[in-house]
């Protein structure tokens, strides 16, 4: 790598072979080998490698693989529909992206930066395998740490488990162990096992190839026993639920239109699903986006008249009032007499399209890109939401990508997954996406999950992964799902994610009884 460009290429383009791993490509098995060469950039002594290069090739790894993964959100422009003019549509939505690719450089550079200091990137010329495999084990740790850390930020969608989704299904039931970190720790063992491997002569090649194969080939083995373990329901915990895909473009929704459409769409489609047969039926996020839930023109609501008339219970997506005061996005939970028996708000809000981050400041420059009057309010993180049929899972769009909102609603006994979106106006490989990580979830879990959205992809996914059923793109769709409520608690729901703090105990740990060995001899 005599060349400054080349360490940067070679790093972009593995980024950008690792976006490809990720849904709608689903070339699943680039996952275990694109971080490959970022680690060999990052390996090479630094008279031949500068640590300025060594960052910049970090900086260009993270660009290719998420700027391509969240290249949809360029779909917001143009937001002319808000009152932006063009010009300043286009600037908000680079902005967007640029931030979401900044934040992602950040984790990027967070893990090389700890990993170095920690554990060092250039050894010595002859380094033992022990040395080797103790930096590597630092590295693994490390980047579970971080994305565990990232998780707990407003911006995340891009772990690296999300690589394996949906196509992987043997390897994504590591995460019934330890959540999603159990699949990137395993996914970034085998790279970098890999990398060691081209670095070394032939004797010790072959040895950390072969362990790296071991590994791959353990995980998938493990992925198809937890595959194949049967999933036990009580015989009366069949449930039919009607999904309504109602196709209302955000850019109408509160204009007159988009009001009659709106009524008219989810009002028919609970009448036909009931007639139908369906025990409840969901509707998207914001399928009514103003306030009516709990105010006098409740009673007026030709939604909430056919549930009085049919009396099937329903979750309705609309807006509620926040317990703190403010704007929840919220999901109710209608009784079979049009009683309020549960409710959720969403957790985790979309930065700029539902709150502006400091928003006395940011406020004087950007614009919110939402249809709503104000910053909407965040709920809690361990929430439970009550069904007529027992507690559920519920989440609101963005929250899929946040693991433990799951899994801490299974683990107060939720029983199935029920999930409301929005996903206008983005494309397609962004649905795709979404979808990816709701089969995630319902595999950690090991529940049914039930997916409403506005324009596609709405879907049934099985406790294994299996799409059972999936709407078409920008359609307005209904569908009758029979699905179980299911109690069983995977050990992440029992326990949660305990491998990341023993790979990083067990990490530090060896770093420190090297370095007192060393000390003392």
């Amino acid at each position: 790598m005599s060349r400054p460009w080349q360490p940067l290429t070679i790093a972009f383009l593995s980024g950008v072979a690792m976006a490809g791993a990720i849904a709608p490509l689903n070339l699943w098995i680039l996952g275990w080998l694109a971080l490959a060469p970022l680690w060999l950039i990052l390996r090479q002594p630094h008279r031949q490698v500068s640590r300025r290069s060594k960052i910049l090739a970090g900086t260009a790894w993270a660009v290719g693989y998420n700027g391509v993964t969240i290249a949809w959100i360029l779909d917001l422009h143009p937001l002319t529909w808000l009152g932006i003019p063009w010009l300043g549509s286009v600037a908000i939505t680079l902005f967007g992206w640029g931030f979401i690719v900044f934040w992602s450089i950040l984790r990027l550079l967070t893990w090389a930066c700890l990993t170095g200091w920690l554990f060092g990137w250039s050894g010595m010329p002859k380094e033992t395998p022990g040395a080797i495999l103790r930096r590597v084990l630092g590295a693994i740790a490390l980047w579970c740490a971080v994305e565990v850390a990232w998780s707990y930020t407003p911006l995340d969608w891009t772990p690296l488990a999300f690589t394996q989704s949906p196509g992987n299904l043997w390897v994504l039931h590591l995460g019934q162990l330890s959540g999603p970190q159990t699949i990137s720790a395993v996914l970034v063992a085998v790279n970098l096992l890999l990398a060691e491997g081209w670095r070394q002569r032939s004797q010790l090649r072959r040895r950390f190839w072969a362990s790296a194969v071991a590994i791959a080939a353990i995980a998938h083995l493990l992925g198809l026993w937890l595959y194949l373990q049967p999933v036990t329901s009580a015989p009366d915990s069949e449930l039919r639920i009607g999904i309504i895909q109602g196709n209302i473009p955000t850019r109408i929704k509160l204009f007159d239109e988009g009001v009659r459409r709106s009524l008219e769409a989810y009002t028919q489609g609970y009448l036909t699903l009931a007639d139908q047969g369906a025990d409840a039926i969901l509707t998207p996020e914001g399928s009514f986006p103003w306030f009516w839930v709990n105010t006098s023109r409740m009673d007026d609501h030709p939604f909430y008249q056919a549930l009085l008339e049919r009396n099937v219970p329903a979750w309705v997506g609309t807006l509620g009032r926040a317990e703190k005061g403010g704007v929840a996005q919220s999901l109710f939970s209608f009784g079979r007499s049009g009683e309020i028996v549960g409710r959720y708000d969403k957790a985790k809000l979309v930065p700029l399209g539902e709150y502006l981050p400091l928003e006395s400041l940011i406020s004087r420059v950007l614009p919110r890109l939402s249809t709503s009057a104000g910053s909407l309010q965040p709920g809690a993180s361990n929430q439970v939401v009550e069904t007529p049929f027992g507690r559920a899972i519920a989440a609101i769009c963005y929250d899929s990508a946040f693991p433990y909102i799951f899994r801490n609603q299974a683990a107060t006994g939720g029983e199935f997954i029920i999930t409301a979106s929005n996903n206008d106006p983005f494309n397609a490989a962004m649905m795709q996406q979404h979808h990816a990580h709701d089969v995630m979830r319902a595999i950690e879990t090991q529940r049914f999950a039930v997916r409403a959205t506005n324009t596609g992809f709405s879907g049934v996914v099985d406790p294994h992964g299996h799409t059972l059923w999936k709407s078409g793109f920008r359609t307005y769709e209904t569908h009758l799902a029979t699905i179980n409520r299911l109690q069983s608690q995977t050990p992440y729901v029992r326990w949660g994610n305990l491998l990341t703090p023993i790979l990083v105990a067990i990490a530090l740990l060896w770093k420190l009884r090297a370095k007192l060995t060393a000390d003392n001899g």
